[in-house]
Order: structure tokens, then C-alpha cells, then sequence
């Protein structure tokens, strides 16, 4: 059932201690910063959390793991110049991570929404990020079992819903917003604008509203800065 909500507080409300949650974004661009925000507030903890990064700066997901509510990250690029807080954390053990190519990060999330038990990919064969997987020699090349990421809930960032759920996004802010709303039981996402059932183009709609679950419009005005392509 699709819900739309006056605030981003009421849009997270529901997100439970221990649970897994996808957070969109490609370092800042497209990060759901207000929603958050409020998952901060809300209180969850022991959270697993699947991201393309493990944060930046100290904002966004950089807070929800520099104050311990982030259990394991599943990501691709977990260290960069300003991802201190997720380094400080990691090197005093008191953080998770699974280190996943940013390609197979992308398709494990796919195969969750498309209803896939698995695949095999050439990428992370004979290294360390095989270990414990199954392997087999497919057309001459090695391959690695890799398995789906589901996830409890799905907190995304678009430019645009419909009054039916529909979303549209903005440029590289897309990113992971689609395979993530289709690959988590509930998808919550903060929009820019809500427009009338019928105003977007059919031919531009991204993600249908059949994986949107809640919605919360956040005026960009109020927004932090990203940098989009």
C-alpha cells in the first residue's frame, strides 16, 4: 500500500533495530540526506546498511556510523579521503564490512528485486573476495557464485513522484534508486515534487510505483548540496 507522509520522522518510524537498509546515493549524489537524518532520530540501531560507499564528510550515513548505529556495511568503496568516521570505527573493530565490486554490488541487488537465487560473475575469481564462495570454470573462465542482497527497507531520493507512486529521477542521482526500491520489502523515498497521477511522461518513469511504499516530499530548497553530472 502506498502511503504518502507529512514528514521524513513519520517516513522512517517504522525501521527496526537489526534491520537492513539500503541508502541510495553515489557519494552525495542522490543521498536520501533527510531521511537520514531522521533515521538518526528515530532511534534504530544494529543496523546493517548497503550503500555503493560508507559515507562522507559528517553528514548523511558518515553520522549514522560515527554514532555506532551501524553494525556492518555492504559497500564498494569504503575508504576515501573523508570517510574517517566509518575508518575510526573500522580499525577499533567495532563495525563489519563486506567489501563487494562495485558491478556485483549492483547486480546482487538486481537479482533481489528480479526474484534471482544467484549468478556467476568472472569478477573477484582467484582473490580474496571468493573465499568460502562456490567457483566453477564456465566457457573457459573462472567464475564466482555470488548470491542476492534483500533488504528490510530502502531509503531513496528522487526528483519526481505521481500520485500513484511513480518516480522519476535526477541525472547521476539515479544510481541505485531503482534496484533498491525493487529489491527491499518497504521503499520509502523523498521527492522534490509530487505531481498529479498522469503528468509524467509513461516513457520517463524509472521506478514504478508498484515498489514505492512511502513517500515524503522534501523541497529542494531544504535539501543539502549534492553534485549531479
Amino acid at each position: 500500500m502506498l502511503n504518502f507522509v507529512d514528514s521524513v520522522g513519520a517516513a522512517v518510524a517504522g525501521i527496526k533495530d537489526g534491520s537492513t537498509v539500503m541508502i541510495g546515493g553515489f557519494g552525495n549524489a542522490g543521498q536520501p540526506f533527510e531521511l537520514i537524518d531522521a533515521l538518526l532520530e528515530c532511534g534504530a540501531t544494529d543496523l546493517t546498511v548497503v550503500n555503493n560507499n560508507a559515507g562522507q564528510g559528517d553528514q548523511g550515513l558518515a553520522l549514522l556510523i560515527k554514532e555506532g548505529r551501524v553494525r556492518k556495511m555492504i559497500c564498494s568503496f569504503p575508504r576515501q579521503s573523508d570517510s574517517w568516521h566509518f575508518d575510526t570505527r573500522f580499525r577499533a573493530g567495532q563495525i563489519e564490512l563486506e567489501l563487494v565490486p562495485q558491478g556485483n554490488l549492483a547486480e546482487r541487488i538486481r537479482a533481489a528485486g528480479a526474484g534471482i537465487g544467484g549468478f556467476f560473475t568472472p569478477t573477484g575469481y582467484g582473490t580474496m573476495l571468493a573465499e568460502g564462495k562456490e567457483t566453477r570454470i564456465l566457457d573457459g573462465r573462472g567464475q564466482v557464485f555470488e548470491t542476492p542482497i534483500h533488504a528490510d527497507v530502502a531509503l531513496i531520493k528522487a526528483l519526481t513522484a505521481d500520485g500513484k507512486g511513480n518516480l522519476v529521477y535526477r541525472k547521476t542521482a539515479r544510481n541505485f534508486g531503482p534496484i533498491m526500491a525493487a529489491a527491499a520489502k518497504h521503499t520509502v523515498v523523498q521527492v522534490s515534487e509530487i505531481v498529479p497521477t498522469g503528468s509524467l511522461d509513461p516513457e520517463n518513469i524509472v521506478t514504478p510505483g508498484i515498489y514505492v511504499n512511502s513517500i515524503v516530499r522534501v523541497a529542494a530548497a531544504e535539501g543539502k548540496t549534492e553534485s549531479v553530472a
